[in-house]
């Protein structure tokens, strides 16, 4: 009964927050950018077979997946960073004459039972109905689904650990190197010589049904809970009495922006608001991360000879900080908006350092996709025309945000917070940015030769750059004219 209640007290949370109906249309395209993950995982696991098949012709496919399960299990932890943990969850509960422990477990459960341990059986179900179904049948395809979910159960508690502890102190986040390095060490060092014997084990014995296989991975998830429901148990009063911590350790100056006048001024300002704000600084990192992860994938060959995956990750790697800070653009500053509108033509100024910081920015993947030109992977030509196709057309669209962001963002909140406000605009706009280059280059192949194709990119993308005060002073000119609708919704929403 506490497990069912606890879940409807989140659903009336929800639908009884203010800005429950003016979020209603963000949360559709966040359903519909769910369903596109689970259809482009079912596409991944349909491709992996044929990869793997062709690859390593002397070993089996899911023998193959087995051993790389740990990766799995590692991309899975740096995505979990986005959820929130039961300490979060269990103080109003407190007030309440229920025990404690009662309700830490109700919310352990939850979080067993939760649609994000599902995700993943989107890859593996499709990849097992063509490669284990062949020799075990759908038991074996039952049995592997079971086994999986069960892991991603493992780590979803290890995760929950982690980030549970990293709320006191973020140095607490360096468990998972040792964490996820034993796993490692335990797939790659066996006795008998086979890279990734014990994944590979493990995951036979998922299908097969082995009894002491799934005994040991229950008992693993039973420990592990147990000792969330321990560590949580002694944090949750701490979490009550929790403080902002307002103390600057580390003060940077950026005074080497100073030459720069005005522009290096707000460049110097933008730069403070992204590492000594939470939420901001949580984004950085995070898309970083990401950013990393794919550019590694792209390195690897992940994708083998599919040369349009390459494509999208790398401008994956291009777009993602850009798109996901400028989706937001002013809505940070609706903190102190009115403090910025004092003076003649300040947000011009803003609005430049913001696209010159962005395009610096833009430098990390550029370093970080020289790897893969050299390995070979993608061209240097695609490499080049991404990056400046990015620093403008897909710079010059999402920047026209500036004009209809109207809600203010936290900047103290979490990553997931509840009052972090999606549009219908920043869902469209961003949408547009992302998707645009990737069906332009689409059609510029089918009437032009790739080279040829990607230099009208590159061209493109440089006269955009050329042309970017223009664009800017027109964002500027029609923020302008709704300045004072902009503002009322910036109050509304601090």
């Amino acid at each position: 009964m506490l497990l069912l209640e606890t879940y409807r007290n989140q659903r009336l949370a929800a639908k009884r927050s203010p800005l429950y109906e003016r979020n209603r249309f963000a949360k559709f395209l966040i359903s519909f950018g769910v369903l596109f993950w689970i259809a482009y995982l079912i596409y991944l696991g349909t491709a992996l077979y044929f990869i793997l098949q062709e690859e390593m012709p002397n070993m089996e496919p899911y023998h193959v997946l087995n051993g790389t399960l740990v990766l799995f299990l590692i991309l899975d932890f740096f995505l979990r960073f986005l959820l929130r943990t039961p300490v979060q969850e269990v103080k109003p509960y407190l007030l309440l004459p229920v025990s404690r422990k009662r309700v830490l477990d109700a919310f352990l459960i939850q979080a067993a039972f939760s649609r994000f341990n599902l995700i993943w059986l989107s890859l593996f179900i499709p990849f097992a109905w063509l490669s284990v179904r062949l020799f075990y049948g759908w038991t074996g395809i039952a049995g592997y689904a079971a086994g999986i979910w069960l892991l991603m159960v493992f780590n979803g508690y290890c995760s929950m650990l982690i980030r549970t502890l990293a709320r006191q102190r973020f140095a607490y986040v360096l468990l998972a190197v040792p964490l996820y390095g034993l796993m490692l060490l335990v797939s790659l060092m066996q006795p008998d010589g086979q890279d990734g014997s014990f994944f590979m084990n493990l995951g036979e014995g998922y299908i097969e049904g082995n009894p002491w296989t799934f005994a040991g991975t229950i008992a693993a998830i039973i420990c592990m809970a147990g000792v969330n429901r321990n560590i949580q148990g002694r944090l949750v009063y701490r979490e009550l009495a929790r403080a902002e911590d307002n103390r600057i350790k580390h003060v940077s100056d950026y005074g080497f922006l100073e030459r720069y006048g005005i522009i290096g001024e707000y460049m110097r300002l933008e730069l403070k608001l992204i590492f000594r704000n939470k939420t901001p600084r949580s984004n950085f990192w995070s898309y970083f991360i990401l950013m990393a992860l794919f550019a590694a994938a792209l390195s690897g060959n992940a994708y083998g000879s599919n040369s349009y995956m390459g494509y999208f990750i790398c401008l994956y790697c291009y777009c993602i900080f850009g798109l996901m800070t400028l989706s937001r653009i002013m809505s940070y500053e609706g903190n102190y908006m009115d403090g910025l509108m004092v003076y003649k033509e300040t947000l011009y100024h803003l609005l430049l350092a913001k696209y010159y910081l962005q395009c610096i920015f833009l430098a990390i993947p550029g370093l970080a996709m020289i790897l893969p030109v050299v390995q070979g992977t993608i061209t240097w030509l695609v490499s080049l025309s991404y990056l400046f196709f990015t620093m403008g057309p897909v710079f010059a669209l999402i920047m026209q945000l500036a004009v209809y962001n109207d809600k203010t963002a936290p900047l103290n909140g979490g990553i997931m917070s509840k009052s972090q406000v999606n549009t219908a605009w920043q869902a469209v706009i961003t949408a547009l940015s992302f998707a645009g280059p990737l069906l332009m280059h689409r059609m510029l192949t089918l009437f032009l030769p790739e080279t040829a194709a990607c230099l009208t990119l590159l061209a493109v993308g440089l006269l955009t750059v050329a042309t970017h005060r223009l664009w800017i002073k027109n964002i500027y000119r029609r923020f302008m004219k709704r300045r004072y609708d902009n503002m009322e919704g910036f109050r509304y929403t601090r």
